[in-house]
């Protein structure tokens, strides 16, 4: 249900009471009536066939001479981008809420020119696949049966950034802000989406995240399983022939039979079932009771069997195989709906340089991705076309 040139003012139209309802719900956060109304038509211009949606873009949209109006929304009106969050969040649970949907981390990267955007920097970003001149946002996913949206962001700031207090009031970082890796990052969000309620049966995320041991001790503090991607080179605990002792992801795989190794589909992609062979090998913890399984799960590609990937699992003991599986396979759900947040409602169109900018244009954008994400599942509803994408 992407865009089309023909399908942008018709469909806008029809989307309109619905589009409609979701802003009367975030209206109050606004608190004054310019910003709420400038705020709808902000939406509106991101939902659009607009070819780049930055505030000029945007303006000539709404029908307006120039871009004061949507830059004064990004900067100077008074609402808390916060605010809008915690709704989207709760926009997205009422929609797409699912006791067994997955919270997905992961972060993508926005390529920019110049040293003044908050937060740029020379570093890697997996959009570009390589080192670039850039921002980098981590991001926190909702993934149920129903549909995949985003429900929270944090901009990672790099400590050639943080280590530089007048750049950081140059672009409005708050002071009371520190140096973040980008697992306490994840772990932020979580923690907020674990105070909020939201239904959720796990955690996945690639090895940024899943190499943080921390971020494993915490999720299993607060009872939550996961499907965390490691290195090969991770230790991890395991019985050896002298005893309990860590051995590295990539030896424990090699030592398993090949009749242990199962056939199944992490979900479906562009080209059909993403099919691999799959094992799982228990770990040791001491101190867990025995109706709590810690395990790594390997993935090996059907073509080259020399091409692995490591997940570090934590869950009840009585979870098959094919669920830790199936949570592994929704992280691709993110990648997809990054390509749909940048391409569809422009995620990535922004020319602003300052933190609260970055922030309002970002929730803003998450919000009309939410939106579609909602209207997709009603449409597959009416249709009666079945469930979408991962097998649940």
């Amino acid at each position: 249900m992407g865009q089309t040139p023909d399908t942008d003012a018709v469909q806008v139209k029809g989307w309109a009471g619905e589009l409609d309802a979701l802003h009367a719900r975030v209206a109050w956060r606004f608190g004054r009536p310019e910003p709420r109304r400038r705020a709808l038509a902000y939406l509106q211009g991101l939902l659009s066939q607009v070819d780049r949606k930055n505030s000029w873009h945007l303006a000539e949209h709404a029908g307006e001479l120039t871009p004061d109006g949507m830059q004064r929304l990004l900067n100077q009106a008074g609402w808390d981008a916060d605010a809008v969050r915690d709704e989207l969040r709760g926009y997205v649970v009422e929609h797409l809420g699912d006791p067994r949907a997955v919270l997905v981390v992961d972060e993508t990267g926005f390529c920019k020119k110049g040293a003044k955007s908050v937060g740029v920097a020379r570093q890697y970003t997996g959009t570009a696949g390589r080192i670039e001149n850039c921002q980098v946002g981590v991001f926190l996913a909702y993934a149920s049966r129903h549909g995949h949206a985003l429900v929270d962001r944090e901009l990672y700031l790099p400590r050639c950034w943080t280590d530089d207090p007048a750049r950081c009031a140059e672009a409005g970082v708050p002071d009371q802000i520190a140096f973040h890796t980008k697992p306490q990052l994840a772990q932020a969000m979580l923690e907020r989406a674990v105070t909020a309620g939201v239904p959720a049966g796990w955690v996945t995320a690639d090895t940024i995240y899943g190499g943080d041991r921390r971020l494993r001790i915490w999720l299993e503090e607060q009872a939550i399983a996961y499907v965390l991607a490691v290195k090969r080179t991770e230790p991890l605990w395991t019985w050896t022939n002298r005893g309990p002792g860590q051995v590295p992801a990539e030896r424990l795989l090699t030592e398993v039979p090949a009749e242990q190794w199962l056939r199944i589909s992490a979900g479906q992609g562009p080209k059909g079932k993403r099919l691999y062979d799959w094992t799982r090998v228990p770990l040791i913890r001491y101190g867990w009771p025995s109706n709590v399984g810690f395990w790594l799960l390997g993935r090996r590609s059907i073509d080259d069997p020399k091409d692995l990937a490591f997940y570090a699992c934590f869950a009840p003991a009585s979870t098959p195989l094919v669920d830790l599986v199936r949570v592994a396979g929704v992280r691709w759900a993110i990648e997809e709906t990054f390509q749909q947040a940048k391409g569809e409602v422009g995620l990535d169109h922004y020319q602003v340089r300052r933190w609260t900018a970055w922030y309002r244009h970002i929730t803003l954008a998450l919000l009309a991705h939410a939106f579609l994400a909602v209207v997709r599942t009603q449409a597959t509803t009416v249709n009666g076309d079945g469930q979408r994408g991962q097998s649940w």
